[in-house]
């Protein structure tokens, strides 16, 4: 299936481009989230009449990620889970967990934003966690966990 691209997707397109995709990728997922709309005739006339709209509505996306990338960049934030005398949490710490924590903080972020490069996070310690705010912007901050004797 065509359709134009609404948004920026990550190893996909930028804003109006016509591309190629899996049927049920579109159905499912681009379509209903908003970042695209099937490249028919009419759906093509009305994105170029709209295409000054669109692009800045994505520039101020751009603009506030990039000005939350900034606060976020080397933040650090501390949870405290139970843990084993050698250091093994008994559950782990999920980028549930870690959303959570910076919403706590006042930082606006869902828990699909947050990438643990490893998985859950199993030990105490810290540990650098990308933040992905926006297809280009992507913050690093420190989480740091601590060990709660059971």
């Amino acid at each position: 299936m065509q359709v134009i691209l609404l948004d920026k997707v990550l190893n996909l397109g930028s804003l109006g481009e016509i591309v190629k995709v899996k049927d049920g990728y579109a159905r499912n997922f681009l379509i209903p989230s908003g970042r695209a709309r099937r490249a028919t005739a009419a759906a093509k006339a009305e994105f170029e009449a709209r295409r000054a709209e669109l692009e800045k509505q994505a520039a101020d996306k751009l603009a506030q990620a990039q000005g939350l990338g900034e606060k976020l960049n080397g933040q650090t934030i501390k949870l405290t889970q139970k843990a084993g005398v050698d250091g093994r949490l008994f559950g782990s710490v999920t980028n549930h967990d870690v959303a959570d924590e910076l919403k706590k903080q006042g930082f606006d972020v869902h828990k699909s934003q947050v990438r643990l490069p490893n998985g859950p996070i199993k030990t105490v310690g810290d540990t650098t966690v990308a933040v992905s705010l926006h297809t280009d912007v992507d913050a690093e901050i420190t989480v740091s966990v601590y060990g709660e004797s059971a």
